[in-house]
């Protein structure tokens, strides 16, 4: 990943971090939480009902970027639509330039690169 897209990838995590963001698990929260994100929910729940108990206008998707987490994000993303919801796919087409593949190791990553 160069210079700049690295600085997107981190403007872009610094403009969402109120923002609702739907991940896997609770690895993956913990993740999001060291870079300041509050505002996360984790598939704890049938999925159904994680959309029914979204009352944001705008959401973030950041399920896993393999084929279990993009089949997730494919559902969040048309019943998310389905009822008016938004969905910032900002961050996440950012990750697609990444090595990152899993949420959980995001932070573990800008650790790396020295940008956090």
């Amino acid at each position: 990943m160069n210079q700049a897209m690295q600085e997107q990838l981190m403007s872009a995590l610094e403009e969402n971090r109120e923002r609702l963001t739907i991940v896997e698990g609770k690895n993956d929260k913990r993740a999001l939480e060291r870079l300041g994100f509050q505002n996360i929910r984790t598939l704890n729940k049938p999925l159904y009902k994680v959309v029914e108990e979204i009352d944001e206008e705008e959401v973030i998707i950041l399920t896993d970027l393999d084929r279990h987490g993009k089949e997730l994000y494919h559902y969040f993303f048309h019943e998310c639509g389905r009822r008016g919801i938004r969905v910032n796919n900002r961050v996440r087409q950012l990750l697609t330039f990444t090595e990152v593949r899993q949420i959980e190791g995001l932070a573990n990553y800008l650790e790396r690169l020295e940008v956090i």
